[in-house]
């Protein structure tokens, strides 16, 4: 089995993972900040960009990741809109998903579990999947054979995969201009990719 955390825009390797493995996402752990939990990376013309969900008491020890509420008084929202505008507003997809995604920048939700779930069911099902995502209510205790990814501390990104995975390159909106950065949140490779993401790229991802 492979174990999860809850994931801001999780990334190509958290897709293909949720696609062909046993996976279970783990809503009992604590929080991790500085983590894909509330951050991810797409793609913009100067290089990758992190955007980063604005939460309070991140730094209060030991919080339950149930128990993360979303902080409003900054304008993450607005800001990482605006962001994804100026990286895909070319893309070949992004007029097809884009009302689909923009309600993640308009709406508000209270608790990060709740936005980052549902913006993962979303993007399964704008990639063509109809898998549900397993959870759990309670701490998933990892026996030995269990593949744990929990406890990066940082958003995976160039060089930040876990060690078993390798990215299946796509073109993506700059590659005239920049060589292929892998593992990025799967939002870019929706937009590149469209509804051929998921055979094209996910299925033939390294796990």
């Amino acid at each position: 089995m492979t174990i999860l955390p809850i994931s801001y825009m999780g990334s190509v390797e958290y897709f293909a993972r949720l696609l062909r493995e046993d996976c279970v996402i783990d809503l009992g752990e604590h929080y991790v900040k500085r983590s894909e939990r509330n951050r991810a990376a797409i793609l913009s013309a100067n290089g990758p960009m992190r955007l980063t969900v604005h939460v309070m008491n991140g730094n209060r020890p030991q919080q339950p990741v149930r128990d993360v509420r979303i902080d409003y008084s900054k304008r993450w929202q607005h800001q990482h809109w605006v962001s994804i505008l100026s990286a895909y507003k070319s893309s070949p997809y992004f007029d097809h998903y884009a009302e689909h995604i923009e309600p993640f920048y308009r709406r508000e939700w209270r608790w990060l579990v709740d936005y980052d779930m549902e913006y993962t069911r979303t993007l399964l099902r704008l990639i063509g999947s109809s898998a549900e995502p397993r959870t759990s209510e309670s701490y998933v205790e990892a026996a030995a054979t269990d593949l744990d990814l929990r406890g990066g501390h940082g958003c995976r990104g160039r060089h930040e995969e876990s060690p078993t995975f390798e990215a299946e390159p796509y073109v993506q909106v700059f590659s005239d201009r920049m060589p292929f950065v892998p593992n990025l949140s799967a939002l870019d490779l929706l937009l590149c990719e469209g509804p051929s993401a998921i055979d094209a790229v996910l299925m033939r991802c390294r796990l």
